[in-house]
């Protein structure tokens, strides 16, 4: 099975929600998440790196793990998996 990364570095074929998003890059950023919780109905990691950027991941930006990528957390995880989370994905995509 071929392994889809999203921007940010999750898997997007080892997401529970799956079913209703197949991935980033296919959706350009408009993940079911990021229609509900965000302004702009697009998730704020695709659009500073991918949209603006023009990068195929934050793995090419210089200021990772950045603020808003450090700061952007699912709230149905703890503290202490969102910090071993971020750590797995930024060594993913670099």
């Amino acid at each position: 099975m071929t392994k889809v990364l999203s921007a940010c570095g999750l898997l997007c074929d080892q997401c529970n929600f799956n079913d209703m998003c197949k991935g980033c890059h296919e959706v350009k950023g408009s993940t079911f998440w990021a229609k509900e919780a965000m302004p702009d109905k697009i998730c704020p990691l695709f659009k500073c790196s991918v949209i603006e950027k023009k990068y195929k991941n934050c793995g090419q930006c210089a200021e990772l793990p950045c603020k808003k990528f450090t700061e952007l957390k699912d709230p149905n995880i703890t503290i202490e998996e969102h910090e071993k989370s971020t750590i797995e994905r930024v060594r993913r995509i670099r």
